[in-house]
């Protein structure tokens, strides 16, 4: 597995540049197409929430998206680890921190770059715009500058500001640390703690590890321990965490140490250091991209040390994104003046407390993980799809408790259910999904590599670290990735039916399959020299590789009919193709879009069942609608016999999901348009949707894909012997390699 997720800078920029530039967008949540909408939205129809906010300031927050908007602010004296780059180069930064806020708690954001390094002036502007948001997030300025702008700006302004550079790490190392404590039986009052660096994090991590209770601190900067008496190098930031110690050297600080807290550079920690810490030491090493020493090499040192990084690839990741969104959420949904230290405290010790707790086993089976708490997880996973209901709920009941919250919550289980809805569980597992092909790295064939996105896509597949591409593709195939930037093709498999030895090995296998079906040995000499599906599906077939991709060149129909040359249904099943339609908090799964023209009874209950099983892999409860013009009888006609006996044949096996039909669209999706049928077994709207026939599934699919608002995977083919899936012919790069790392992940099968 490679040390780190892996791009080319050209994959980078395309994914910034193509479409519309950038991340971010405007879009309305009112409807604006008729002269009535726009005469409510603006005017006269705007100036009675005007007259409205005017006379109680505070129902902004019910007529404006004021309550659920932050502004995200830098500018750019500190960028990511890039040092001082100016404003307008921190602005895909900024956007990509606006662009978390929403993906992981639904927090709609703005970014503004600030193109001054005069904090006086940075202050005003920013204390200026309170009427505009619920709340500020400072982000990449650089220290000590950092510190007086947060300070004087949470004094002056009565939302929440909040410098994540600063508070994000702290709050998620001292989740950590909280664990950590408990797994080696530390009480925080007696540990001591060595702190290296001396910068906005590490300052910020020094508060909060002495608001839990520790006492006894040593931090050290680039000139050594930071000591009573001190004065090189001296501000009053760092003279607050002044200790009366002996030790002038990170070295002499780290004997006897129980934790080690780095903010750092590469290599600052040692192993001879790590050998003088206290039995069984607690490391958290979170210099990036490098961490002060690794987990293999502290381990080298002392087995039994716990220890965290920055990394995603090692164990204990500090991930900020486990805090910020959370924190906001929870601050906003209560109105809450600030961000203050009983805030930050709850969040950590809800950090902690999911980290302990059991991952429930749907959980564990969507997102592939089965984590348990111990020394290798003392932090939860970033995509853990509860923390959207724990870590705000945590933060909006510390707010209220120490008065800084206008709007206390009266009902926190209907706010948990609230908050529980916000998000599409769908997304987190796609993420999910990326980091389990990772873990398990499978080798996927490319069968149509003379295609340049194709070629894309295994490049992508391979830089990401997902797995091992396998190339089909012809002798030119190697020239065409070395004009990709490609700088050893060679390191590329690839596979040529004109040279390969496997060939008479196919030619044999399948002729014996299809010498009782009309073919005489000649054809299928033919078949495996000059179809490229043909050739890659036995290469699959004889275990050259673990999945399969295809379609970009041929028709989804006839690419299906030379794959079932080869391969056969999965035993006891109906192939089919599902479209996955995902919006921001919901997810519809559509099948069958792709296979059978006009299924049985029992195929579209095979169907149902299996899109039910796929729904439960992507985190959802199935709720199951078979689709039709009809709704229970209304309007009587033709074509419902198949759909109603379906229902029974799904009666008759005692499956444990809801479904319901037959039904029109509407009722199936509308809650309004479901209370004509109180007797409908659906609790809610259906989220996988049965189609009568390919016709309307396929029209449907593709219709939606290019007119609905709402982004689409697939089609996704379900149900073959061995994981193959067969692209769109309009499929980009992208779409190519989430389809892999689906079936490489064992999601899509």
């Amino acid at each position: 597995m490679p040390d780190r997720l892996q791009f080319s800078d050209r994959e980078a920029l395309d994914f910034h540049s193509q479409g519309r530039p950038g991340k971010i967008e405007i879009v309305a949540t009112k409807p604006m197409a008729t002269q009535r909408d726009l005469a409510l939205a603006y005017s006269p129809g705007v100036a009675v929430p005007v007259k409205a906010i005017a006379a109680d300031p505070s129902l902004a927050y019910d007529y404006t998206a004021k309550g659920n908007l932050v502004a995200v602010i830098t500018n750019g004296t500190a960028i990511l680890g890039l040092g001082n780059l100016g404003a307008l180069a921190s602005k895909p930064v900024m956007e990509g921190k606006a662009v978390l806020f929403k993906r992981f708690a639904d927090v709609d954001s703005i970014d503004l770059e600030l193109a001054t390094e005069d904090v006086d002036r940075f202050i005003d502007a920013v204390e200026l715009m309170e009427p505009s948001f619920g709340g500020i997030n400072l982000e990449d300025i650089k220290a000590p500058e950092c510190f007086v702008i947060e300070q004087t700006l949470r004094e002056r302004m009565n939302i929440p500001v909040f410098h994540d550079d600063q508070h994000g790490t702290a709050i998620i190392s001292a989740a950590g640390l909280i664990n950590a404590a408990h797994l080696t039986g530390r009480r925080f009052e007696d540990m001591k703690v060595v702190v290296n660096g001396a910068g906005a994090a590490s300052i910020s991590c020094t508060e909060l590890a002495k608001a839990l209770g520790v006492r006894h601190v040593i931090m050290c900067d680039s000139k050594g321990v930071i000591y009573r008496g001190r004065t090189e190098g001296m501000n009053q930031w760092k003279s607050a965490h002044a200790a009366d110690t002996d030790a002038r050297t990170l070295a002499e600080a780290m004997q006897g140490a129980d934790v080690f807290l780095g903010l750092s550079v590469k290599g600052a920690l040692t192993p001879d250091m790590v050998k003088t810490m206290a039995p069984r030491p607690i490391i958290f090493a979170m210099a990036n991209p490098d961490p002060e020493i690794t987990p293999a090499d502290a381990h080298a040192a002392v087995p039994d040390a716990i220890v965290a990084t920055g990394r995603s690839d090692y164990p204990n990741q500090v991930n900020n994104v486990l805090g910020f969104p959370f924190i906001f959420r929870g601050a906003l949904d209560v109105r809450a003046t600030t961000i203050n230290e009983e805030m930050k405290v709850a969040a950590a010790h809800a950090l902690a407390d999911l980290a302990r707790q059991q991952v429930p086993e749907e959980v564990a089976a969507a997102y592939g993980v089965a984590h348990k708490f111990g020394p290798d997880y003392i932090i939860p996973a970033p995509f853990d799809p509860r923390l959207i209901e724990m870590i705000p709920v945590a933060v909006a009941q510390a707010a209220m408790d120490s008065g800084v919250a206008l709007k206390p919550i009266a009902d926190m289980a209907a706010y948990r259910e609230t908050l529980r809805g916000r998000l599409n569980p769908t997304t987190a597992v796609l993420a999910s999904a990326y980091e389990l092909a990772r873990a398990r790295p499978k080798r996927v064939l490319f069968a149509e590599a003379e295609e340049e996105v194709v070629l894309r896509a295994a490049i992508a597949f391979k830089e990401g670290g997902y797995g091992t591409p396998v190339l089909v593709g012809v002798d030119e195939t190697r020239d065409m990735l070395a004009k990709l930037g490609v700088a050893d093709p060679s390191g590329y498999e690839l596979h040529n039916a004109r040279h390969s030895p496997l060939v008479p090995q196919m030619v044999e296998k399948l002729y014996d399959r299809l010498k009782r079906k009309g073919l005489m040995r000649r054809d299928v000499e033919r078949m495996v020299n000059r179809d490229r599906n043909i050739f890659g599906a036995l290469l699959l077939a004889m275990g050259e590789a673990d999945v399969m991709v295809t379609g970009i060149t041929r028709p989804f129909r006839q690419t299906m009919i030379e794959l079932l040359r080869v391969l056969d249904p999965a035993t006891g099943h109906t192939p089919f193709g599902i479209h996955l339609l995902v919006g921001r908090n919901h997810s519809v799964f559509i099948a069958d879009t792709t296979v059978n023209e006009r299924p049985s009874p029992e195929q579209l209950a095979d169907i149902a069942e299996q899109t039910a099983e796929v729904a439960k892999r992507m985190g959802h409860v199935p709720r199951v609608a078979f689709l039709s013009y009809s709704t229970f009888g209304n309007p009587t006609g033709n074509w419902l016999g198949n759909i109603r006996d379906a229902v029974a044949v799904l009666d008759q096996r005692g499956v444990e999901f809801e479904y319901e039909g037959e039904m029109a669209p509407d009722v199936a999706l509308n809650r309004e348009a479901a209370k004509r049928y109180p007797f409908s077994r659906l609790s809610g709207p259906a989220n996988v949707l049965v189609m009568p026939g390919l016709q309307s599934a396929n029209l449907s699919a593709k219709l939606l894909k290019e007119l609905g608002g709402d982004a689409m995977i697939g089609p996704m083919l379900i149900n073959m012997e061995k994981p193959v899936q067969i692209a769109a012919m309009t499929s980009t790069a992208s779409e190519l390699v989430t389809l892999a790392v689906l079936a490489a992940a064992g999601i899509a099968r």
